[in-house]
């Protein structure tokens, strides 16, 4: 990648690129998988018909009777058009993660051990987070 000339860390422009091709790459997929959902390539686990019938009633009430897994249940339906959509979301909810990898080992290498720990920890906490074992919101 092309650093431009600037007074940041080379971690800092690590991360920072990561994030922007990273955010692209998410909205990209967002789009993708939309399309394949509305233009019906993809089958929909729920289809837009019950959506419809749901759609003014509570959360709950949707979930139960279309019988849709909370949490991470969703990834077990990948193949169907209306839970692909969440790929792109998933993947921007977790950059944050993949940008601070390299910077751990870039830490380390400079030999800043106290930066490469709390980087290490941030990505501990921000999986733990992910994970839904603390649960929250609709789990």
């Amino acid at each position: 990648m092309h650093r431009p000339e600037t007074n940041a860390p080379a971690e800092q422009i690590t991360y920072a690129n990561i994030l922007f091709y990273g955010c692209w790459g998410g909205l990209a997929l967002m789009i993708l998988t939309y399309m394949l959902y509305v233009t019906g390539i993809m089958e929909p686990y729920v289809s837009m018909e019950l959506v419809t019938r749901f759609w003014s009633l509570p959360v709950h009430n949707y979930l139960a009777e279309n019988n849709v897994p909370t949490g991470w249940g969703w990834a077990r339906l990948l193949g169907k058009g209306d839970f692909l959509n969440f790929t792109g979301i998933a993947l921007l909810g977790g950059l944050t993660i993949v940008c601070y990898i390299p910077v751990i080992f870039a830490y380390f290498k400079k030999k800043d051990i106290p930066y490469a720990i709390i980087a290490f920890l941030e990505v501990l906490v921000l999986c733990f987070a992910a994970s839904g074992i603390v649960g929250g919101g609709a789990h």
